[in-house]
């Protein structure tokens, strides 16, 4: 599972094909993704904004950026973590996603960019 820690913020990333959500006759490829966050820092944090780089085999790049992740701004306290799925749709069969989370400390209201992990989106049908 690719992985990243910035500032003491652990994220990990798991995805899974799901042919069955064909989002078009067009071909596209929809793939879900499962992101951990885990806080080991001594602060609470909230996770503010999102900024994702989206790109597939056939060269398609799309950024991605807006508040919260899946409708929220979760709030994770030392120690704790914060889990959420989602998912993208590419034109081809393979693509990769990483980004960048920001993070507020709720104590001062520093904020700090945290690291998404470059993660592979392959269906399995390419792997063999």
């Amino acid at each position: 599972m690719p992985t990243a820690i910035t500032n003491d913020i652990k994220i990990t990333v798991e995805t899974a094909f799901q042919p069955q959500r064909v989002v078009n006759p067009d071909g596209d490829f929809t793939f879900a993704y499962r992101i951990t966050i885990e806080n080991h820092s001594e602060h609470t944090i909230k996770l503010l904004r999102r900024h994702w780089y989206i790109i597939d085999s056939v060269n398609d790049k799309t950024e991605v950026e807006g508040d919260g992740v899946v409708g929220l701004q979760p709030i994770i306290a030392p120690g704790e973590s914060h889990q959420y799925v989602s998912g993208c749709a590419l034109r081809s069969d393979i693509g990769k996603m990483f980004g960048t989370y920001t993070m507020e400390r709720t104590n001062d209201g520093n904020m700090f960019d945290v690291d998404i992990p470059e993660f592979k989106l392959v269906a399995p049908f390419r792997l063999n």
